[in-house]
């Protein structure tokens, strides 16, 4: 399976990055989340229709060193390297793509521009980087970019498409209305009609066989179609807002009490609302977090007595508490995205407040990917929080750190990254 490079951008644009662009813009995260969604695919699609363009790889070739990754926010929406390598690939294009990705997601045309160069920076400084890490030149860069030729239509959230974003002749000079419908779509069925009077034709007693057959046939036909864009509609619905957690025994249990990651960039109807840190009451102490999040349904079975009364660590097995902020950058078990910390820190003050529970840690990864890779980064993530843990003065209550790769995933390897995103947690139990 080739890399796909939309996994190694989404490490940069989490959910910090879109808070903090939001107050910055004045846009709301959900608008900010979607405009995102639609224009990662489009400007790695304009790198792909250019894997061959000498500044391209240049810009990627360089990105690694000038330190953009570290100054998103202020430095990729002004810096004239970005300007230049957008004039470079869209051309006459830009302002086409900006208005485009402003109407989709509710958001200003200003705020549109300024995210799509911190997009493009953030683009660019991830390749260049994974290049660094692993040696490539610029012919390796190329191919690494002509890859995702084959894949970008396919990750543009449904409303938008490279039509609707003036792109529709790439990747093999297709129609500018190739890519108007949506990608989940009732299969259509034709019949052609003889347009012969009646009464004319004299084969027309022949005729009335194939008649008959179409009066079971075409009935059977659409009712078929219409199952099938049910049960698709169905399994949309179920992967996008349920997660299965389960523990290292095979049991699962149905988290969807537990809030995940929400793909707006999915649906072109009504976004959530965003959700909004609130007091959280540990014992007179007043935690941000929130209502109904990890640490509210933590405190609220510790103080029901229900971990006291437990027998056994098989009574506490099949609740898993998945953790709303904690998310590592893309591909490393030792880097935690912005405000990370401060649901580590909350954590803390829960177990020093109940100093008799016991926790296990569980990190969980998507279905793409090498699998022994996989969990071996999962393990490795599940043990750099427990580490964590132990240097905040709680370590002893915490018993076991496990990293199950995509062992329990539920969301399929092809499915959109937004989708794949419920896959890719951190979690904590009780343990005795």
């Amino acid at each position: 399976m080739s890399l796909n490079v939309i996994d190694l951008i989404k490490g940069q644009l989490g959910p910090a990055l879109v808070s903090q662009a939001a107050s910055q813009f004045g846009e709301s995260e959900s608008g900010i989340s979607k405009a995102i969604g639609g224009m990662l695919p489009a400007v790695l699609g304009g790198l792909a229709n250019n894997s061959d363009n000498p500044g391209v790889l240049d810009a990627i070739s360089n990105a690694s060193s000038s330190g953009i990754l570290g100054n998103l926010l202020g430095g990729a929406s002004s810096s004239p390297v970005i300007s230049t390598l957008l004039t470079s690939i869209f051309g006459d294009k830009i302002s086409g793509i900006v208005n485009a990705i402003a109407t989709y997601a509710g958001i200003s045309n200003n705020s549109s521009s300024s995210l799509l160069n911190l997009v493009t920076g953030a683009t660019v400084g991830s390749i260049g980087k994974y290049a660094a890490d692993n040696n490539l030149d610029k012919s390796g860069i190329s191919s690494l970019l002509g890859e995702q030729k084959g894949i970008v239509s396919s990750l543009l959230p449904a409303g938008l498409s490279l039509a609707s974003l003036n792109l529709g002749s790439w990747f093999g000079g297709g129609s500018s209305n190739a890519d108007v419908a949506p990608r989940t779509e009732e299969p259509k069925i034709e019949v052609t009609r003889s347009t012969t009077a009646a009464g004319t034709n004299p084969d027309r007693n022949n005729n009335e066989g194939g008649g008959s057959i179409w009066k079971w046939l075409l009935p059977l036909l659409l009712l078929i179609a219409a199952g099938y864009f049910l049960w698709k509609q169905c399994d949309k619905k179920q992967t996008t807002t349920t997660t299965t957690v389960t523990d290292s025994t095979g049991s699962a249990t149905d988290t969807a009490a537990v809030t995940t990651p929400a793909d707006t960039s999915a649906s072109t109807t009504a976004t959530p609302a965003a959700k909004t840190d609130e007091n959280i009451d540990l014992n007179g102490v007043m935690l941000k977090g929130y209502k109904g999040g990890m640490e509210d349904q933590m405190i609220t079975f510790l103080k029901s007595g229900n971990y006291k009364n437990a027998a056994d660590d098989a009574a506490l097995k099949d609740k898993w508490y998945d953790f709303d902020h904690v998310n590592f950058k893309m591909g490393s078990s030792t880097e935690l995205e912005a405000g990370s910390q401060g649901q580590l820190d909350n954590l803390v003050a829960i177990l020093k407040a109940f100093p008799d529970a016991k926790i296990k840690i569980g990190g969980y990864t998507d279905k793409t990917g090498n699998e022994a890779a996989n969990v071996k980064l999962s393990k490795a993530r599940a043990e750099f929080i427990k580490a964590a843990l132990g240097k905040a003065g709680v370590g002893a209550q915490v018993l076991e750190a496990e990293g199950y790769g995509s062992k329990y995933a539920k969301v399929d390897a092809k499915a959109s990254d937004a989708e794949r995103a419920a896959d890719r947690k951190m979690a904590v139990r009780f343990a005795k």
